[in-house]
């Protein structure tokens, strides 16, 4: 009788997301979903923004939302407040994971370190480098001829934590701000889901990263390299 294991269900990786944007990326994880080609659950959405269109895209798929966003005389909740309120909702959800996916607010080291899961976020440019806001303007300014996304763990210091994964490109010639930016989001809607993929697997792990136990792994971060 075979004793292998390789089939055997995994269980879902239960799943939140923070936005603030159009929610291109929740809409590859929604997709990946209820195809069956993850195992995730995504248990709930936050943002930062009542007007951020991934709100529809999660309400359409049924997907518990919690809209964090301006109080009622229009000015924008302060972090305080708003880490306050979505640290109720994430022990509320009780995810395995926190993805930060177009999420544009600085989070505070207290909010990190006491979240009821690690989180990791998503990234355009190919970190250490281009921190920060306006990478594809400045990759391009900067005369970079490559170019990518990285997924790395969420710690205090900004865009600073592990990075684990890389989606590469080569910049063109003819590359716009604007054209960049599309390529480069083509990238995160693969790189993404992978990372994800590698995580529920197990193949990756947000607690024990390069290790010296684990020398024979190969070095962090894992990349995709993609022509186009």
């Amino acid at each position: 009788m075979s004793t292998d294991n390789t089939s055997r269900p995994i269980k879902p990786l239960r799943i939140a997301v923070l936005v603030s944007g159009s929610g291109s990326n929740l809409q590859v994880l929604i997709n990946a979903m209820q195809a069956g080609a993850l195992p995730i659950e995504i248990v709930g959405v936050i943002s930062n923004r009542e007007d951020a269109y991934a709100l529809t895209r999660a309400k359409e798929a049924n997907i518990p939302v919690a809209v964090l966003s301006h109080v009622a005389s229009g000015k924008r909740m302060g972090i305080k407040t708003f880490e306050t309120h979505a640290n109720e909702q994430l022990i509320a959800w009780q995810p395995d994971l926190i993805v930060l996916a177009g999420f544009m607010r600085v989070l505070s080291s207290s909010f990190i370190d006491n979240a009821p899961a690690p989180m990791i976020n998503l990234h355009p440019s190919l970190l250490p480098v281009y921190k920060g806001l306006d990478t594809h303007k400045r990759v391009i300014q900067a005369g970079e001829r490559r170019h990518g996304c990285s997924i790395h763990k969420v710690t205090a210091e900004l865009d600073a934590g592990q990075v684990l994964t890389q989606a590469v490109l080569n910049v063109d010639i003819n590359d716009t701000t604007d054209s960049l930016q599309s390529r480069v989001q083509k990238l995160e809607h693969q790189l993404l889901p992978w990372t994800i993929l590698l995580l529920a697997k197990n193949v990756l792990s947000l607690e024990t990263v390069n290790t010296s136990s684990k020398t024979y792994l190969p070095t962090l971060p894992l990349q995709l390299l993609i022509n186009g």
